[in-house]
């Protein structure tokens, strides 16, 4: 059986990979400070979830290409955006591939940010889209290298890509970068792209930080999996800069957020903030464990400057039995950093920065 290009990557798993593998088979436990699952991190969610998904209203199917009204009506009175400018999907990776499909013919180009969160790749894969990255670099702070962004512009090119807050160095896009890209956007007829799912979760923003896009993106991405803490729920949503009509051929073509979530959509987000305030202090106290760091203005990931990050991520988990994510995981443009997640239990984390402390 001959498979399309499109799912044709490589199967070759990673050292870090085999290594971890091999201590489980063996039985030996493992400090794992990559848990980016808020439902395997020792959240304690409330009451209420179970009953939320009750209502008889669940049984009836009724099919809205942009997602049934009264979870649009809840999401547009969230954000203060109109009714006709909101449209549910099962996630945000759903929502990539219908922008992708709206914007692009076979072989059009996306601009992705590097480093990021290492999806696009193979979102953009799935829809005979090519991906192009433009570099961040690091100075106090994340910024946009907008010389190389314009070099990576070609007439192919359909959208940028924003990540706001970025996943996995947790930075917010600054006003004078916003003002760039928009008039990138208007000069060369593309599209702004603006993923902010972690957006809810700010720590120590810029005070020229750009907190959303709303408004100004032409789609703005958000939805329960961070949120609410909830990613097993898979509803999402993409908030429009205006109304595109053609975008219901591809929604009514797939149906696929579940009448159940977004009945439920009401009361799961009234339940949402004692989660949201865990993984806020969670994520503060393991900052405060961490005597070397880049900035982090919003998230759940920290990064970490080291001298050879693959080396390191090795000789932490061999010696240690410590598991992090090496730089190159995201694409950082350079090597040197390890990337932890904010959502580790406590004593685990402070377990695991000690360890990476002597592994230095």
């Amino acid at each position: 059986m001959k498979l399309s290009h499109r799912v044709q990557y490589g199967a070759e798993t990673n050292r870090l990979s085999q290594i971890l593998a091999a201590k489980r088979r063996d039985g030996i436990p493992v400090l794992d400070l990559t848990e980016s699952n808020p439902t395997r991190a020792g959240i304690v969610y409330p009451e209420g979830f179970l009953p939320a998904l009750s209502d008889p209203a669940v049984l009836r199917y009724e099919p809205e290409p942009f997602g049934l009204p009264a979870a649009r009506e809840r999401i547009a009175a969230e954000y203060g955006m109109p009714f006709d400018q909101v449209v549910m999907t099962a996630s945000t990776s759903e929502a990539y591939a219908w922008i992708f499909k709206l914007l692009c013919d076979p072989g059009d180009e996306i601009l992705v940010p590097r480093p990021s969160y290492p999806l696009f790749e193979y979102l953009a894969a799935l829809e005979n889209v090519a991906v192009r990255p433009y570099p961040l670099f690091y100075d106090h702070g994340w910024f946009i290298d907008f010389h190389a962004l314009e070099q990576a512009l070609t007439p192919r090119t359909r959208a940028i890509v924003l990540v706001n807050p970025n996943n996995p160095t947790g930075h917010f896009i600054r006003r004078h970068e916003l003002d760039q890209l928009v008039e990138l956007r208007d000069r060369h007829d593309i599209a702004i792209i603006s993923d902010e799912v972690f957006a809810g979760y700010q720590l120590d923003p810029a005070p020229d930080s750009v907190l959303t896009l709303r408004g100004t993106a032409d789609f703005a991405l958000d939805g329960l999996s961070k949120l609410a803490g909830l990613p097993q729920m898979k509803l999402a949503w993409m908030l429009l800069r205006q109304p595109v009509p053609e975008l219901e051929i591809i929604a009514d073509t797939y149906l696929s957020a579940g009448t159940p979530v977004q009945t439920a959509l009401g009361a799961l987000l009234e339940l949402r903030e004692p989660i949201r305030r865990q993984i806020l202090d969670r994520a503060r106290v393991n900052l405060a464990a961490l005597d070397r760091k880049l900035v982090v203005e919003a998230g759940w990931y920290a990064v970490v400057p080291v001298l050879d990050e693959e080396e390191t991520a090795e000789r932490l988990l061999v010696e240690h039995n410590v598991l992090v994510q090496p730089g190159y995981f995201y694409d950082f443009e350079k090597s040197g950093y390890l990337v932890l997640s904010l959502l580790t239990p406590p004593d685990v984390f402070a377990q695991g920065v000690d360890a990476i402390r002597r592994a230095r």
